[in-house]
């Protein structure tokens, strides 16, 4: 018998549970809410302009029997990292705030059954099926799991992130700054910042490949004097680089903090610089990075 679960409503963060976790009888209701167009509330559309969809891929979404269902269908497989707490804040940014009083228990429900399921799937995953010291077929990379410090020791849940930052030990402070500019303020992002994040006892080449390539959706580049003597930042942005033409997503975005004496590296130079050298500018330099970060 599977160990009942201790999740409370008022210990439930939902900005950490997949989308996946919402069921079919929540999709319906919110589908009766947004389906209906009037006049006095937000309905499905407003949601697809806030999900960042343009005109014509909401009237693509038009011509569906149920406009709100495959709207959630389709942003949890284009989302990076979709949550239930994403779709209940842009619920709130569109003023539904009866649907989110409606449907909260509901929501709440589908999210500790989710909780429920995957603490079960790893318990069971825990028990050992042979000798650790015995090789095994299973494909997962134990190398790579338990690679940062929220990452599931299993693998089966990787943390992500919307940004790797690439830096050098001298650059830290602006990257503290970073830290306090893009995490915690309103944007929310997640930043992955090797010191802080990243465990260590593993090899360093294979943690930021697979961190660079999979884990993170961009790549922020601090540009200085110090950047340019660096072997492992010059591998990171050779690596990103290198993933461009096959991944879009993974756009690298260099950032000029301060004057450099050196020449700015040619191997950006063809790449848009966010410049916070810039007097004139620097009051936009970080709206500027975070929606830069946060487009998809």
């Amino acid at each position: 018998m599977a160990k009942a679960s201790s999740t409370k409503p008022s210990d439930l963060d939902v900005n950490t549970v997949p989308l996946v976790a919402l069921n079919f009888n929540v999709r319906n209701r919110l589908a009766m809410y947004l389906n209906p167009k009037t006049m006095v509330a937000s309905d499905w559309t407003r949601l697809a302009e806030e999900m960042g969809y343009s005109y014509l891929e909401i009237r693509n979404f038009e011509a569906a029997e149920n406009p709100t269902g495959k709207l959630l269908e389709d942003w949890q497989a284009k989302c990076f990292r979709p949550t239930v707490g994403g779709l209940l804040d842009m619920l709130k940014r569109i003023e539904r705030h009866d649907v989110l009083t409606d449907l909260q228990q509901n929501i709440e429900a589908d999210c500790i059954k989710y909780l429920e399921r995957q603490s079960q799937q790893q318990n069971e995953y825990s028990q050992p099926l042979q000798d650790p010291v015995v090789g095994s077929s299973f494909p997962r990379s134990q190398e790579l799991a338990g690679i940062t410090t929220r990452d599931d020791p299993l693998g089966n849940t990787p943390e992500l992130f919307d940004a790797f930052i690439c830096y050098c030990q001298n650059d830290i402070q602006f990257v503290h700054e970073m830290i306090r500019q893009l995490e915690q303020t309103e944007y929310k992002l997640k930043l992955c910042v090797f010191d802080r994040d990243v465990l260590p006892g593993t090899c360093v080449w294979s943690i930021t490949s697979e961190l660079i390539e999979k884990r993170c959706r961009k790549m922020v580049v601090v540009i200085s004097d110090d950047y340019l003597s660096s072997s492992e930042c010059d591998f990171q942005t050779k690596f990103a680089l290198g993933l461009c033409p096959g991944a879009r997503e993974k756009r690298l975005i260099p950032v000029k903090y301060k004057a450099m004496k050196k020449q700015f590296p040619n191997i950006l130079r063809f790449i848009t610089v966010c410049d916070y050298t810039n007097p004139c500018t620097q009051g936009w330099f970080w709206n500027r990075l975070a929606k830069a970060l946060l487009n998809s």
